[in-house]
């Protein structure tokens, strides 16, 4: 039986790596638009290199049993056969060949009104409950199709309603269901590197980008951070950072070589102040706890324990 399900895994990460490769390959063989045209050959091989290198990645981490791996690249397989499958669509009733520009990707998109907006919140609230994407990425797609303002505002929307239901799963339900769906191996390791701190590990780890919003918010529930302390630290940390991050990207350009330098920066003074806080996160975290009088559960239940013994 081990061995049908250990074949099973293996074809299923597979047949789904084949799948995308040619949905992709069927949607670029429409060359809707002049960059596929007078690339072809290279996004072509390009696909199958990555299609090629996810599904020898899936079969390395599955044999050396690192469960959070394979099963990352498995979802990320997945979210590719969705996307290329789309791409396919879109390509085959010549949807793309109208994305002639930015502005006309907005326009089109304007077009369908309520629905592409829900559409989007949805896939923001996926992001951080189920999708391994990063919420950068997402946020990044929403400046492009909306605008800096519009993709904070829905983004807003559909990463708090994410939060709060992981949050809660962790809290509710527990850690046995936060384990199917981050995988024991991700939950155990933060859950190590947060204990005894998780009131200022966690919030800054919310408010900088980059570290995985899905795993922290169930975290979050399994800690003892307080309800009240979460859903306010939630907001202001979202907002900082969403907000942050949509107008830094319609602002700093990716094409001159000063706003490669100024990405740099920030992304070295991102990895710098992280290091610091996690270097004197003891001291910095038991100052907060003293000044702002924070009790989480754990202080909580001795405390209620010292009253049942007098």
């Amino acid at each position: 039986m081990a061995i049908l399900r250990q074949v099973a895994d293996l074809m299923l990460a597979t047949v789904l790596g084949v799948v995308a490769f040619l949905f992709m390959a069927y949607g670029l063989s429409y060359k809707g638009l002049n960059i596929i045209a007078e690339n072809y050959t290279l996004l072509l091989c390009l696909t199958s290199a990555v299609v090629a290198v996810l599904i020898v990645l899936y079969y390395v981490f599955y044999f050396l049993k690192k469960q959070s791996m394979h099963r990352l690249i498995l979802c990320a397989l997945v979210c590719l056969d969705i996307f290329s499958a789309i791409f396919y669509a879109i390509s085959a009733a010549g949807i793309i060949d109208k994305f002639t520009s930015i502005d006309a990707l907005q326009q089109y998109i304007a077009s369908f009104k309520g629905t592409a907006v829900f559409i989007f919140i949805l896939i923001q609230f996926l992001q951080v409950v189920i999708l391994p994407v990063p919420g950068s990425v997402t946020v990044g797609v929403g400046v492009v199709l909306f605008g800096p303002l519009k993709s904070s505002l829905y983004s807003l929307v559909g990463i708090l309603l994410g939060s709060v239901v992981a949050f809660f799963i962790g809290r509710v339900i527990g850690y046995k269901a936060v384990c199917w769906i981050v995988g024991k191996e991700d939950l155990d390791k933060w859950l190590e590197k947060v204990k005894g701190k998780d009131y200022l590990l966690l919030s800054i780890m919310f408010l900088l980008p980059l570290f995985p919003d899905d795993v922290l918010c169930f975290v979050a529930g399994l800690s003892s951070m307080t309800t009240g302390y979460f859903l306010v630290m939630i907001v202001i940390t979202r907002v900082i950072s969403v907000f942050t991050t949509s107008y830094s990207l319609n602002t700093i350009p990716f094409t001159t070589w000063w706003g490669i330098l100024i990405w740099i920066a920030l992304f070295a003074l991102i990895v710098t102040a992280f290091w610091l806080v996690c270097k004197y996160s003891d001291k910095i975290d038991a100052f907060l706890k003293r000044r702002f009088k924070i009790k989480g559960r754990h202080d909580e239940d001795e405390g209620n324990k010292g009253d049942g013994k007098s």
